[in-house]
């Protein structure tokens, strides 16, 4: 569970590494909500809910485009973290964010 993979982050032991890693997660959370909201159409995506998720808005939501890249470990130990990640993109692959627009704004020459 959660309190193993603290173990082998090394973050149990050092409170800021702790903390940090508490944020990285609730930041990876609310991207999954974000998520689950764009895939089911919701009226409301929570963009809000977390700096990561407020500044990737213009990428995920109107014009843009999103490119997501998994990290996975080929160790046995990890293989629980590399399924939960599989899964995590499985879910990011299916949400169709709309076709991409390029808009260049060129300065005025005087």
């Amino acid at each position: 569970g959660l309190s193993h993979r603290l173990d082998r982050s090394g973050a149990g032991s050092d409170i800021r590494r702790l903390k940090e890693t508490q944020a990285i997660n609730k930041s990876l959370s609310c991207l999954g909500d974000v998520f689950n909201s764009l895939a089911n159409g919701s009226p409301h995506v929570p963009y809000r809910n977390s700096k990561l998720t407020y500044l990737l808005q213009d990428c995920l939501s109107g014009d843009g485009k999103a490119l997501m890249f998994v990290n996975l470990s080929p160790t046995i130990e990890s293989s629980g973290e590399s399924l939960c990640s599989l899964r995590f993109a499985q879910r990011v692959n299916q949400v169709e964010l709309g076709k991409a627009t390029k808009h260049v704004h060129y300065k005025s020459k005087k």
